[in-house]
């Protein structure tokens, strides 16, 4: 690859993460603002609630948007696209964790012995935490190393982020109580990603069976 794309790649991720990091950063200094009492108002009525929000919802995002990379490659012919698709998912997974560590420290306030209770008895919570433990082994297994280590089943193990992407919208959908607009557009975009893959996957699947003996043993 030419020095000048690369350099123009290592620029791109420079600012999507910029990007990525912006809400925290504004969340972090709102929250500051209230600590600091020079406005306490700057999260709302209820801070604990928009600060798990806040993170579960740019979770959420993220998760969607790193979905959305394979599809943007195909559509707009960029490859290139899949160079940022691990740093998103990352991001999701640190949201994900930010947003689980606020609803401890903050609802639960550290009492860890609650957990399992809460988990068994709110679905919502259910829900939400088996989205984020199907994130866990993903994040893990991220790198180049434990790609070639696992070799075809690295791509098996991460389609756990179709079940995770799933859970964490339904987890979403439960926790707003009354207007469902905005769920609602993340279930939509979601079941378009998803469709979008499996009409590729069975496009694939009657190219394949209608290819010539030869091409398909080519194939194999």
């Amino acid at each position: 690859m030419p020095a000048g794309t690369e350099r123009g790649i290592v620029a791109a991720k420079v600012a999507l993460h910029a990007l990525v990091a912006a809400p925290l950063a504004w969340l972090c200094w709102q929250a500051g603002e209230i600590a600091s009492g020079a406005d306490i108002d700057a999260l709302g009525a209820d801070p604990v609630k928009a600060i798990e929000h806040r993170l579960g919802l740019w979770a959420l995002r993220l998760l969607l948007l790193t979905l959305a990379v394979s599809p943007l490659r195909q559509v707009l012919g960029m490859p290139r696209l899949l160079r940022f698709r691990r740093m998103l998912g990352l991001w999701a997974f640190a949201y994900a964790c930010l947003h689980f560590s606020a609803w401890l420290a903050l609802d639960l306030r550290g009492w860890w012995s609650l957990v399992p209770g809460e988990i068994a008895k709110r679905p919502y919570i259910t829900v939400g935490f088996a989205a984020w433990l199907l994130l866990v082994p993903l994040a893990v297994t991220s790198t180049r190393g434990w790609m070639r280590r696992l070799g075809r089943n690295w791509g098996r193990l991460h389609r756990l982020v179709y079940a995770s992407a799933a859970l964490a919208a339904l987890h979403f959908w439960w926790v707003v109580k009354s207007d469902f607009r905005e769920p609602l557009l993340y279930v939509v975009l979601l079941a378009v990603l998803l469709g979008w893959r499996l009409l590729r996957r069975r496009g694939a699947g009657a190219s394949g069976r209608h290819a010539p003996a030869s091409a398909r043993t080519e194939q194999k």
